[in-house]
């Protein structure tokens, strides 16, 4: 009997299945990637109303981020600093640069200033930053180096996976409590040794279910 269809076309099944295979896998990748918070969240970098420095002020000038933040150790939200906190020194030191109007302004006036908060968790993830500060956890391991930036921006994804990560293993993220918001700090050779002590003197012991952090 005469054959239909030429013998390549045989070949047409297997085409398709590694075709939809490598569409698939693509496809999975794709979304994996782009839909990640490493590419959504991280790099976001908002325009302030007022071009404050961290490079300057925690770094150049070695400002404590609690001069600033002064909440971060007692309240679960790390408080955006009020306008008194910059007039504070702004009395006194360049009272009349243009860069600090609308800080002026806020002050003459009473309107505080609308900054535009950068870390953002979503509304049914519960975090505490008190917690996180007595446990040891120092500023850098969530925000990055703030006081190499002169514009502050996100460096973890802050994600649900990159949390439990840190909590199902938080020996290396541990450091002195003297030292949480050293942004020079950096971890010793033997530091799983030392985060170990850390977790039986501190009595740390982070939660892993659901309840911990969706309450």
């Amino acid at each position: 009997m005469t054959q239909i269809f030429p013998e390549w076309t045989n070949k047409i099944p297997a085409a398709l299945a590694i075709g939809v295979a490598i569409l698939v896998v693509a496809v999975t990748g794709f979304f994996w990637y782009y839909g990640s918070p490493w590419y959504t969240d991280v790099g976001y970098r908002p325009q302030q109303p007022v071009r404050y420095s961290h490079k300057l002020h925690a770094g150049d000038l070695g400002l404590d981020c609690r001069y600033c933040h002064y909440d971060i150790e007692i309240s679960s939200v790390a408080n955006i600093p009020p306008t008194q906190v910059c007039m504070n020194c702004h009395k006194t030191i360049l009272t009349e640069s243009e860069r600090l109007l609308s800080v002026r302004e806020s002050w003459a006036t009473g309107v505080p200033i609308k900054w535009v908060r950068v870390h953002n968790l979503p509304d049914y993830a519960y975090f505490t930053h008190s917690a996180h500060l007595h446990a040891g956890v120092g500023c850098p391991s969530c925000h990055g180096n703030v006081a190499q930036m002169d514009i502050v921006e996100q460096k973890k994804p802050l994600s649900m996976g990159w949390c439990l990560e840190c909590h199902r293993d938080p020996a290396m993220s541990l450091r002195p409590l003297d030292q949480i918001t050293n942004m020079d700090w950096q971890p010793p050779p033997n530091q799983r040794e030392i985060g170990t002590k850390f977790i039986s003197e501190r009595k740390i012991a982070p939660p892993v279910d659901c309840s911990g952090c969706h309450r």
